[in-house]
């Protein structure tokens, strides 16, 4: 017989004994000292998820009324050809600061009178000039009821910026307790 062969025969043997003694194990379940507590106390116990406030639309909308507000007193705007100022928001918002800035120049438009082209000033389709984007991003309720937002311009990409606001509801009105 071959020496090799020899020296194969005991390393075989002895891997099939133990992979066998793997194979085998006890079915009796462990017992351990705690285990009769677990499902009493999961039974006690209840998991109450956190509670999330969420804005009404009302509220959204007066909130966005209020940021949009803002910024259009703000004028990113000027120096620029910009013969539009569009709203990027739900229809009755966008219909009631149009109503509300009526005589604003550049003229304040919803947003479906512009062409957004990706990554370029967006264009005015009345007029095929540029235009300038605004935008609302309103948060959750905080615990304190109060509201964050974010509040973007775009004109560009070298046109573009944003403010953080922190409004509060008083005597039924959303205000801006803080702009950043």
């Amino acid at each position: 017989m071959n020496n090799r062969v020899i020296y194969r025969l005991p390393a075989l043997a002895l891997g099939v004994a133990a992979l066998g003694s793997g194979c085998f194990y006890d079915k009796e379940k462990i017992a351990f000292k705690d285990e009769q507590r677990i499902p009493e106390q999961a039974a006690e116990s209840v998991v109450v998820p956190p509670v999330t406030k969420k804005l009404s639309k009302a509220d959204e909308q007066a909130v966005q009324r209020t940021v949009f507000g803002y910024l259009l007193g703000r004028h990113f705007w000027e120096g620029g050809e910009y013969t539009g100022i569009f709203l990027q928001s739900s229809r009755p918002v966008e219909d009631a600061l149009v109503r509300q800035f009526a005589r604003h120049q550049p003229p304040v438009k919803p947003i479906y009178h512009a062409y957004l082209p990706t990554d370029r000033t967006p264009v005015d389709r009345d007029t095929g000039k540029a235009g300038m984007l605004l935008l609302v991003e309103t948060g959750e309720l905080n615990a304190d009821d109060s509201v964050d937002c974010l509040g973007r311009w775009y004109g560009g990409p070298a046109v573009a910026g944003f403010y953080t606001f922190h409004l509060v509801k008083t005597d039924g009105e959303w205000k801006i307790a803080t702009v950043n």
